[in-house]
């Protein structure tokens, strides 16, 4: 498959930004509820994870740093600042303030619970109605002001920096909410990305704030040592472990391969060992691939350090056929189905592949599979390994994250990267993404994986 953002390189990136939550703070450590609370400082530890980001991100070329003025933001960004190779100074703005909870600051999450019962249960079901009755009468919806409030910080941000990349450190709620609508998610997913401290995000946006943006990625964590975020407590269903096969030589060439068997390639495997090694100290419970070789040879790799786990195959996770399409490169295309091409990439559920399929019916078939297993497995504190393709990937996630199928280039799969997905409740809970398209195992922070066709 190719898109818009599929191969996307710095001819076609306008605006990279690199978000950052701030590292572990005095009240993080006390589990107390902070909101715009300017008390908590951050620990020992929230220092040297500060200090880890910054060497982590050092070399890049960052022309502006923009930080929450709440000082757990301010001297995270000003740690990070210090090890970075650009000369740049962490500038303090109002729209990066966190999330206002006026009656609950200061408060520990137990004395909240017992004195707030029913708030706190929506705040956790359906924050989009979450709302606090202030002392003077008046009505508070938190994350609706919020996401106003991320909109105002894009809309004011952006056009300042078209082709260049930018550093936000903030914090967990004003960074779901940034994450939330540069990619058209509503307040009613608040609660379902996670954000750890010092946790890295990455957004590439085409344009403005209403123009196409991908989630490169979110929530990495391996430059802390932490290859997948721990569960949270009262966690009670399964966690899934969501991988895109290795690198093949069509990959390589940006030819549409599909349902077409292609294996991996020696970087393909290489990424498959590389992604086994990642995930040797996680446990895996059950495997499950698409049964084209090239997801199967990679479960198979992966498993190498799980050798007790038997690996299923599922015949809805095979890729989308783009029938007469596949084995041919754009050019190709574009010479034997004029225009087609373009329309794939830009309205691709409108799109019927040649003798192939449509957006639609993968998105049918592989959200069937992906319920069937978490149906399956979601009762039980479990983690499982599935590995699939580039656009089955895809669909699985945006329905995950509440976006449409013609959403489909807003969330990059790389070759050998891992997803990370909880369902805390069990399986008819919301699922959250603690960890998306990470490919930090293959090299630094930026997804560096071939931009071929699917």
């Amino acid at each position: 498959m190719a898109g818009k953002f599929s191969c996307l390189g710095e001819a076609s990136l306008t605006t990279r930004v690199i978000i950052v939550r701030h590292g572990q703070s005095t009240y993080n450590l006390e589990q107390r509820i902070q909101g715009r609370c300017d008390e908590s400082t951050l620990t020992p530890k929230g220092q040297a994870d500060a200090v880890t980001v910054g060497k982590a991100l050092k070399s890049l070329n960052i022309a502006a740093f923009y930080c929450s003025p709440l000082q757990r933001a301010s001297q995270t960004a000003r740690i990070i600042c210090d090890r970075l190779d650009a000369e740049i100074e962490p500038q303090p703005l109002e729209k990066l303030r966190e999330i206002d909870l006026p009656l609950w600051e200061k408060l520990t999450k137990t004395e909240v619970k017992s004195r707030f019962g029913a708030e706190y249960r929506q705040w956790k079901s359906n924050p989009d109605q979450f709302k606090m009755t202030l002392p003077d009468g008046r009505e508070h919806f938190p994350v609706i002001s919020l996401f106003q409030q991320a909109r105002q910080f894009w809309q004011e941000i952006l056009p300042r920096h078209q082709n260049q990349t930018i550093l936000v450190v903030a914090h967990n709620g004003i960074n779901r909410c940034l994450i939330s609508t540069s990619l058209g998610m509503g307040p009613e997913r608040y609660q379902s990305i996670q954000q750890s401290n010092c946790g890295i995000n990455i957004l590439n946006f085409s344009g403005q704030l209403d123009d196409l943006v991908q989630l490169e990625s979110l929530n990495q964590t391996a430059h802390l040592g932490v290859s997948t975020p721990s569960l949270r407590p009262g966690h009670q269903g399964v966690r899934l472990l969501l991988v895109r096969h290795g690198e093949t030589q069509w990959n390589k060439e940006s030819r549409f391969q599909g349902i077409k068997d292609i294996p991996l390639n020696e970087n393909g495997r290489a990424q498959a060992r590389q992604a086994r090694d990642f995930l040797t100290n996680v446990p895996i419970d059950f495997a499950i691939s698409s049964s084209l070789s090239r997801p199967k040879e990679t479960a198979e790799i992966i498993l190498e350090g799980h050798s007790q786990v038997t690996l299923d195959t599922d015949y809805e996770l095979r890729e989308i056929s783009h029938g007469l399409w596949e084995g041919m490169l754009e050019s190709e295309i574009e010479a034997n189905f004029p225009g087609m091409l373009a329309e794939w990439k830009a309205q691709p559920e409108t799109v019927q592949m040649p003798e192939g399929e449509n957006l639609q019916e993968v998105w049918n078939r592989a959200n069937k599979a992906w319920e069937r297993i978490v149906q399956a497995h979601g009762r039980s504190l479990q983690t499982g390994l599935v590995v699939a393709h580039d656009a089955i990937n895809k669909v699985i996630l945006c329905r995950l994250l509440g976006l449409p199928p013609a959403a489909i280039w807003s969330v990059k799969q790389g070759n050998g990267a891992v997803t990370v997905i909880d369902y805390p409740q069990g399986p008819d809970s919301l699922p959250v993404i603690q960890a998306f398209n990470i490919t930090s195992h293959l090299g630094g922070v930026l997804d560096k994986t071939a931009a071929g066709a699917l």
